[in-house]
């Protein structure tokens, strides 16, 4: 499988990736991040926080970026080398 080469990729092209995140999820990106705090997998503790309940992990995202840019767009092959996020308001569904 190969990726788009640089010289492919032009301004306005667009990939998405469509991801239920379920309990089993952030159970399951806690157990391989290590990032155990309750806020994600504690529900009466973070019914207490200033979410309300508990919350997805906000690198979660951020690994999803990963993923469309590894098999979408530019796709298998590419490789980026920084991401800058920043979490402004985490919200419930």
């Amino acid at each position: 499988m190969q990726g788009l080469f640089l010289e492919d990729l032009s301004v306005g092209q667009s990939a998405e990736l469509t991801a239920e995140v379920t309990g089993g999820t952030i159970e399951a990106f806690a157990e391989v991040s290590g990032d155990n705090n309750p806020v994600h997998l504690d529900e009466d503790y973070a019914a207490k926080s200033q979410f309300g309940g508990r919350i997805a992990h906000g690198m979660l995202s951020g690994a999803y970026i990963s993923a469309v840019i590894g098999t979408k767009l530019p796709g298998p092959g590419a490789i980026y080398i920084s991401q800058a996020l920043r979490f402004r308001r985490p919200r419930r569904r």
